[in-house]
């Protein structure tokens, strides 16, 4: 313990007598994430065309559902997925997977879809064939009080413009394949006949008979949130400032080997591990810290400059034990920089350079979904897209603590695993 302490104290009076160095360390941030979010703003409000996996759940079995999917299937941009192992998608599973992020969009085309569309398209040319004075012969289901709807379920995190993107594209899709059935009806009715009614005769003609509708999914409190350049930029470059803290730590670590104040902390009682706690404890409450300060930023720096307000999601407290893990890690990874190399020069330029390639294969710089498939497999393995998920599923899906667990694990995993690394190492080198 009383290696723990004296570690933490000399620290604190380290970054105090550095004031030049602390202040770099706050303000530098803050002039990143403004500058990212300002200059990524325009990019964020268009949508690039990307090719996206989209669920679909046709539980009407008829015309409409396979217009859909083949109109979405010849568009391009799309793979329509409508089984996962080998098994028909459900509406419940593609809710689930949609709200956990693995999908972007999913579609459930409703029971009886079809054969409303074709009831409509009766209905009319029914009213028509009366003014013309022929016998109403196609069949007309009776009205029902609730109008049926192609249901959208959207990924919380997507942008605003992909939504709109989507609904405009399976809104033409529907008014298609309705005005395709009522014409064919006209045809079987009024087939080598000539009307000599006037046009102002006719009835007014209510094309869609199913409409859309897009519908929240989530659990918890529901908050209004679409992923803007406030909204990615700020948390994103908060977690590339957190792991900027290696610059400091293995500085000081080398620095402590060169005039030997780390072997006047060997000399007090105790085992080594205590002055890695005593590090980590400090720089994680630096980084913690450090993200909050960023977080200010966003919820009222960022609408002075005419950007959104950045929403801190629901649960704070999930927020909270983010934070934390992510200084944990980039707190260990600091520690084991500090204890491989054994220069400064060395250890400088390998942490930075490093931490800037984590960043921009994690999805710091631009959404990991946009990048190639290749790219995003191995983003994936950057503790930096570990956090943004966690973040992300925060701030935007609504998560609670629960929902992060997964991304949680893998980063306290590997800031242990980083710190028993260093451990062991400085043991060798000692021993």
């Amino acid at each position: 313990m009383l290696r723990l302490i004296a570690t933490i104290r000399k620290e604190w009076l380290l970054l105090l007598r550095d004031r030049a160095g602390l202040a770099l360390l706050f303000a530098m941030p803050v002039v990143l994430i403004t500058v990212m979010a300002l200059i990524q703003d325009a990019p964020f409000k268009d949508y690039q065309e990307i090719k996206f996996d989209i669920l679909t759940v046709d539980n009407d079995q008829g015309r409409l559902g396979r217009y859909i999917r083949e109109g979405l299937g010849k568009s391009g941009q799309f793979n329509v997925i409508d089984s996962l192992q080998q098994q028909p998608v459900t509406e419940t599973q593609a809710r689930q997977l949609v709200a956990e992020g693995a999908y972007k969009i999913s579609i459930t085309i409703p029971k009886g879809a079809t054969g409303e569309i074709v009831s409509n398209a009766n209905k009319i040319v029914n009213d028509i064939s009366k003014r013309m004075g022929m016998a109403a012969q196609l069949p007309v289901k009776a009205a029902e009080a609730d109008s049926l709807a192609v249901q959208l379920y959207f990924d919380p995190a997507a942008k605003k413009a992909f939504k709109s993107a989507i609904q405009q594209a399976l809104d033409n899709f529907l008014t298609q394949v309705q005005t395709d059935l009522l014409l064919e009806r006209i045809q079987l009715q009024l087939r080598k006949r000539d009307s000599t009614a006037a046009a102002d005769t006719f009835p007014a003609i209510k094309l869609k008979a199913v409409g859309l509708q897009e519908t929240s999914i989530g659990t918890g409190k529901q908050i209004d949130v679409i992923s803007n350049s406030v909204q990615h930029n700020v948390p994103a470059w908060s977690i590339f400032a957190m792991f900027f803290i290696v610059i400091p730590i293995a500085g000081n670590m080398i620095r402590e080997r060169e005039d030997g104040s780390l072997v006047r902390m060997k000399l007090i009682p105790g085992n080594y591990g205590d002055i890695l706690g005593g590090k980590l404890l400090f720089f994680v409450g630096v980084c913690v810290v450090q993200f909050y300060l960023m977080m200010l930023i966003g919820i009222y720096g960022m609408p002075l400059l005419g950007l959104p307000r950045l929403q801190l999601g629901v649960d704070h407290l999930a927020g909270f034990i983010t934070a934390f893990s992510i200084g944990i890690t980039a707190t260990a990874y600091g520690i084991l920089v500090g204890t491989l190399f054994k220069t400064p020069n060395q250890a400088l330029n390998f942490g930075a350079i490093s931490v800037v390639i984590l960043s921009a294969i994690g999805g710091i710089w631009i959404p990991l979904e946009v990048m190639p498939e290749k790219i995003q497999s191995v983003g994936r393995l950057s503790p930096l897209s570990w956090g943004l998920d966690a973040i992300n599923d925060i701030y935007l899906r609504n998560g609670n603590t629960r929902y992060i667990l997964p991304d949680i694990a893998r980063l306290l995993s590997c800031g242990l695993i980083m710190l028993g690394i260093a451990a062991w190492v400085e043991q060798r080198r000692t021993g």
